[in-house]
C-alpha cells in the first residue's frame, strides 16, 4: 500500500490536525528519521503553509483543534501539535494545553529538533505598504518618489520594479532594478 493511502486510511481521509477533509497533502515531520508512515501526517494545505512558515499564523484557526489533536496516538501528530502550541505559547489557551501535554522522551527530543520552542514563534514576512506578503520574483510599484542615494536617479511614483529579491535578515527591505540600476527599497514604499 502506498504511503498516502496508508495515511488516508489511518486518518479517515481528514487532516490529522484539523479534521478538515479538503486539500490534503502528506507531510513528513522533520527531521526525517526513517520512521516510515509513522514519520508522516496527512494535513490540509493551510496547516502546511503555516507549519512551514510560508503564511502568517492564524490563532483562531489553530485554537479550535490543537488542544484536541495533541492527544492523538500518532507520534508525528503529537510532535507537530507540540511544535505549533509552542509557537502560540504566549496565548493562554496554548500555554494551558502545553502544561497538560505529555510526550515521551524520544518524541520530545524529536519535537525539539525543529527549534520552535526556543523563540517567540513570530514570523517576519516581507510586506508591502498594504500588508500583502511579498515573494522573490514579485513585481511591485513605487508609491512614493524615491531619490537613490549615491546616484542621480530619481524613481517616480508608479514605477514598476520587476523580479524583486527579498533581503535576507531584514523584512523591511527588498532589492530590485530601476533603469538598470540595482537598489534597495524599503517595503513601506511599494505595493504589489
Amino acid at each position: 500500500m502506498k504511503l498516502e493511502e496508508l495515511l488516508k486510511k489511518r486518518s479517515g481521509n481528514v487532516c490529522e490536525l484539523s479534521d478538515i477533509n479538503k486539500n490534503l497533502v502528506a507531510y513528513e515531520v522533520p527531521p526525517a528519521q526513517n520512521k516510515g508512515a509513522d514519520g508522516w501526517i496527512l494535513i490540509n494545505e493551510k496547516c502546511l503553509r503555516q507549519i512551514e512558515k510560508k503564511e502568517e499564523l492564524d490563532d483562531a484557526f489553530w485554537k479550535n483543534f490543537l488542544p484536541i489533536s495533541m492527544w492523538s496516538e500518532v507520534p508525528a501528530v503529537q510532535v507537530v501539535s507540540w511544535r505549533m502550541l509552542n509557537r502560540f505559547r504566549n496565548e493562554s489557551w496554548a500555554a494551558d494545553a502545553l502544561d497538560m501535554m505529555y510526550l515521551d522522551d524520544e518524541n520530545l527530543q524529536w519535537a525539539k529538533a525543529a527549534g520552535d520552542h526556543t523563540d517567540d514563534g513570530a514570523i517576519n514576512f516581507h510586506k508591502d505598504s498594504n500588508g500583502n506578503i511579498l515573494q522573490n520574483g514579485d513585481t511591485v510599484t513605487l508609491i512614493k518618489d524615491l531619490d537613490v542615494k549615491g546616484s542621480s536617479l530619481n524613481a517616480k511614483v508608479g514605477t514598476a520594479v520587476r523580479n524583486i529579491r527579498l533581503v535576507h535578515g531584514n523584512h523591511e527591505q527588498i532589492e530590485g532594478k530601476i533603469e538598470g540600476q540595482a537598489i534597495v527599497i524599503l517595503t513601506k514604499f511599494v505595493k504589489r
